[in-house]
Formats: C-alpha cells, structure tokens, sequence
C-alpha cells in the first residue's frame, strides 16, 4: 500500500502550508514512500478525501482540511 497525503497547493491559509509542509517533511527525512494528492487539481481526489475521513474526524461544519494521511484506503489521521 501507498501512503498519500492529501495537500491543497493552492490554499491561501498559511497554517494549512505549514501543516502540509511538515507533513511531508517528516515523510522525506524518515524516507518513507510517499504521494502527494493535490485536492484543488481534482474533484475526484477531493471527493474521495471528504467521503473517507471518519466522521469522528470530520470538523463539525465544513469538509476536513488538509493535510490528510491514508495508508491505501485506510485513514491515518490528520496533522492536528
């Protein structure tokens, strides 16, 4: 299975940047494979991350920020 990251490259939310950021700067340095999801490039993709968080992980309002991790189809969390 493939780890994936989904990450928005065009979020406008410097938090978000960061989060995604270290995201995958952890992953580089533990030189864990890794592919990145960039939700604003494909409905598909966002689609598929907002269907396949928990909904104990879904925020109360809205669809779930990235970063999100899964292992496959298996979510991992997110970076708090």
């Amino acid at each position: 299975m493939v780890i994936r990251v989904f990450i928005a490259s065009s979020s406008g939310f410097v938090a978000i940047k960061k989060k995604q950021q270290d995201v995958v700067r952890f992953l580089e340095a533990n030189k864990i494979e890794f592919e990145e999801v960039d939700i604003t490039m494909s409905e598909e993709q966002r689609q598929w991350m907002y269907k396949n968080v928990p909904p104990e992980k879904k925020p109360t309002q809205g669809n779930p920020l990235p970063p999100q991790i899964f292992n496959g189809d298996r979510y991992c969390g997110a970076e708090p």
